[in-house]
């Protein structure tokens, strides 16, 4: 009899598993906000398909169209959120209204090993005051060897054919800089389709103003802290835009903008707009970060016009400004995108489950799908090293080809591994040697060798070492924020029209209005960040 009854209990509790099994994995359709612009993957879509068969999960994702602050406000009002909420820049707003819920608690060395160790070891600096922490993040938590072959962040860029027509010369400052664009315009005022070069363009939308607002720091030597200064010794903080330091810069794109080399409408384009310029191949010159006209890059690659693919310059003053001599440091180390990427709302009626999706996600196997794909489709394997021929390397510059077999949308979002496996392979596809090397078109190999260079990122001193702050723009301003919101928008308000002044005159008037102008809010932004940065220091 008991041994009837143990095999009735087997039984028994094999069916209950199979149920809750069955249970876990029925079907559901997952909301999805992204903060960013993007194309809907097509409904047949290799890599979704895999997750839905894997976990029982589609997705339905909405990418942002229009302002990101206005579009958030509204969700908020209404609490229409999506069960994945990705804020963009604007992810505090999420946080402050209590949008999303506290990950810590779903996350065990245990229940979910991939997550723990993703995050254990920088634990302290991504949660809140309270211990909390609503958004694991999205870049920058790196597996063993960080791999530097360009430079991802801020930096001036131009075009490579500008340099190849000036016999490749060294240029290091910011009068090299516009010199050689003037020139190159002046000798090439149009393309060989007769439309006009721009020769220097701003971006000036929403977050991504700070196209325009932050190259003052990086020309004075400093990585990107966001809007203030900071003395790596001391930890000093202060607001840079409305110090003397700063009107050189503005004072160089004014000269420019009356020498019709920044188009007027520069500085109410949108990013689709902006975007739509760099892949015209028009643009000479702009100041950005790498990820943020990725999209451009594709498609000027497509369309095989490598010879207006930017380079990116690491600039700094020149002497005759009077700040001494500037050593540049543009490249910092690697430094977690803290409250960036995808958050669980409120609303989500299957946390747990969203839980467990990052948690597979973040293995060995389903990064290798997200980065590299399907092995024998997308990459093959010799010799223990994962490589791509060149038909493949070249599909994932195509947009149209990534639509229908990259799972970008998501992967964007969701943590994810960088740096290299413990194989040595890389986790992204782009930073492995012989992958960067082998299949770089042929005009960027020639390109590099013209400068005896082997990467973009030998145009950039190496990586420094990162701060105790991490990066601040990273630190929350919401504490300040009316006084900050004021403090950009004196600034979006002001620095066009700075630029645009007509006489120097007038640029002297203007500049000084701003500076008074700007002084209350920055005074608050200063104590503000100098106390936060003391508190990162002190941790």
């Amino acid at each position: 009899m008991r041994k009837l009854f143990a095999a009735l209990l087997a039984v028994v509790m094999l069916f209950s598993m199979v149920s809750i099994a069955v249970a876990e994995e029925e079907p559901i359709t997952v909301t999805v906000f992204r903060g960013d612009p993007g194309d809907q993957p097509t409904s047949d879509n290799k890599i979704y398909k895999l997750i839905e068969e894997e976990f029982g999960i589609k997705f339905e994702i909405e990418f942002l169209a229009g302002d990101l602050d206005e579009t958030l406000g509204t969700k908020l009002i209404g609490e229409d959120y999506p069960d994945l909420f990705d804020g963009g820049n604007s992810a505090e707003k999420l946080i402050n209204a209590g949008a999303l819920i506290d990950l810590l608690p779903y996350i065990t060395e245990e229940g979910t090993p991939n997550l723990y160790n993703h995050i254990k070891d920088i634990k302290d600096d991504l949660v809140d005051e309270e211990g909390k922490l609503y958004i694991i993040p999205n870049y920058g938590i790196n597996y063993n060897a960080q791999i530097q072959n360009y430079c991802n962040g801020p930096a001036f860029f131009i075009q490579k054919q500008v340099l190849a027509w000036d016999n490749y010369p060294q240029i290091k400052t910011l009068d090299q800089y516009f010199d050689l664009i003037e020139r190159f315009v002046a000798a090439n005022p149009t393309d060989k389709n007769g439309a006009a070069y721009e020769g220097f363009a701003i971006l000036c939308e929403g977050w991504r103003h700070f196209c325009l607002i932050n190259p003052v720091q990086h020309l004075m030597g400093q990585v990107n802290e966001g809007e203030v200064f900071i003395d790596r010794e001391t930890a000093a903080v202060e607001t840079f835009i409305n110090k003397d330091y700063a009107k050189p810069y503005y004072k160089k794109l004014n000269e420019m903008f009356n020498k019709g080399l920044i188009s007027r409408d520069t500085f109410v384009m949108n990013y689709d707009q902006y975007i739509a310029k760099l892949s015209s191949g028009t643009v000479v010159g702009m100041f950005d970060q790498t990820w943020d006209f990725g999209s451009a890059t594709a498609a000027l690659e497509t369309a095989n016009m490598y010879e207006n693919t930017f380079i990116a310059l690491p600039l700094v003053y020149d002497e005759h400004y009077g700040f001494g001599v500037i050593e540049e440091q543009y490249l910092n180390g690697a430094v977690p995108n803290k409250d960036r990427g995808f958050g669980i709302s409120v609303n989500c009626e299957y946390p747990e489950r969203m839980i467990n999706l990052f948690e597979n996600l973040l293995s060995d196997r389903w990064q290798i799908i997200l980065q590299w794909g399907i092995e024998g489709e997308d990459y093959y394997v010799e010799n223990g090293r994962m490589l791509m021929t060149e038909e493949q390397y070249k599909n994932r510059q195509d947009a149209t080809w990534k639509m229908a077999n990259m799972a970008t949308a998501i992967w964007e979002s969701a943590p994810k591994k960088q740096g290299t496996m413990d194989d040595g392979n890389a986790w992204d596809p782009a930073n492995q040697g012989e992958i960067y090397f082998n299949l770089m078109n042929e005009y960027d190999k020639q390109f590099l060798a013209a400068y005896n260079y082997q990467k973009p990122a030998d145009f950039f001193n190496a990586p420094c070492e990162i701060a105790p702050w991490g990066e601040a723009w990273q630190i929350d301003k919401s504490p300040i924020q009316d006084d900050y919101d004021d403090f950009l928008l004196i600034q979006d308000q002001w620095l066009p029209k700075i630029i645009m002044s007509a006489t120097e005159e007038e640029f002297n008037a203007n500049w000084d209005a701003f500076v008074a102008e700007i002084a209350p809010s920055a005074a608050v932004h200063d104590a503000h960040m100098q106390a936060e940065v003391l508190k990162l220091v002190n941790k």
